[in-house]
């Protein structure tokens, strides 16, 4: 299958890594980057989806098997960017995982320190290893896929939320130190995106964990003010604007995705829903006449 570059081509010529580019947010921005002319280094552990990405863009797709955990890997994923495609211009450290972790009482020690490997210090590995290369190019751009759970409590569990809210203010440091030397570096914050990170968090197998991605994008159209379900291709679209110069100023920032579920609490939009006032009074018997 040929790719055919769109008209604008926003990072035509750049080079991409992206991390956990096989499926979900990585496989949507990996898309995205390919149609805008970018050659990609698809980062992640399906190995039989890795070589599908390869032959569907032949020329423009190299996988690398990367566990982000692992910085012989992550220094691996990069050395290929620079032999296959002579340099680096973009890093989207976007592999995660989440985990089904509630009671904080309940928190098993050694698989909270697997959330945190994965979310923060992959993130730390990729852009330590990135920074050298994409300084040889002039600059350029570095995005960390955080989360609407790293903003307030009750988007996520304890360990996943935790660890995306160090990533925002990692990002915050790294843009700190690294903007003036030409490479930007922020967040996005995604809200309710219909990938098998759901599937995945409980266990289920990667199969009946991408069905669950298709039942949460067809069924998650009424929990924001957005009416209609957050997909893939709609953080692809902010990564798109972060990496290119489209985004040229804006750095240390963390641009949250989300439909509208964070601007406020139900109430605040949806008609149907009590405010905690109104809650308090119907509880002691007293009938308000509006919402």
């Amino acid at each position: 299958m040929s790719v055919q570059t769109a008209p604008f081509g926003r990072v035509r010529d750049k080079v991409a890594i992206v991390t956990g580019a096989a499926s979900g947010i990585g496989l949507a921005t990996l898309e995205l980057l390919v149609a805008e002319g970018a050659c990609v280094v698809a980062a992640d552990i399906q190995d039989e989806k890795g070589a599908l990405l390869e032959q569907r863009f032949p020329n423009r797709v190299r996988y690398a098997r990367c566990d982000v955990t692992v910085e012989s890997e992550i220094a691996a994923a990069v050395a290929l960017a620079k032999s296959e495609f002579s340099g680096l211009d973009i890093l989207f450290n976007n592999a995660g995982i989440s985990d089904g972790m509630r009671n904080i009482a309940d928190i098993d020690a050694e698989r909270w320190d697997w959330i945190f490997n994965i979310l923060l210090r992959g993130p730390m590995l990729g852009t330590k290893h990135a920074i050298p290369l994409i300084l040889e190019r002039g600059g350029g751009a570095i995005i960390n896929t955080a989360s609407v759970a790293g903003l307030q409590a009750g988007f996520g569990p304890p360990a996943y939320s935790t660890a995306k809210s160090a990533l925002i203010h990692f990002t915050r440091m790294s843009a700190a130190q690294l903007s003036p030397q030409g490479i930007r570096v922020n967040a996005i914050c995604p809200g309710l995106i219909a990938t098998s990170i759901f599937g995945a968090s409980q266990g289920l197998t990667r199969e009946v964990a991408d069905q669950m991605a298709a039942m949460v994008a067809q069924n998650g159209h009424g929990s924001q003010q957005i009416k209609s379900a957050g997909l893939p291709s709609d953080i692809a679209e902010a990564v798109l604007y972060l990496a290119s110069d489209s985004g040229r100023f804006v750095t240390g920032v963390h641009l949250t995705v989300d439909g509208g579920i964070t601007v406020g609490p139900r109430h605040s939009w949806d008609s149907d829903a009590q405010t905690p006032f109104a809650s308090m009074l119907n509880a002691a018997g007293v009938a308000t006449a509006s919402r």
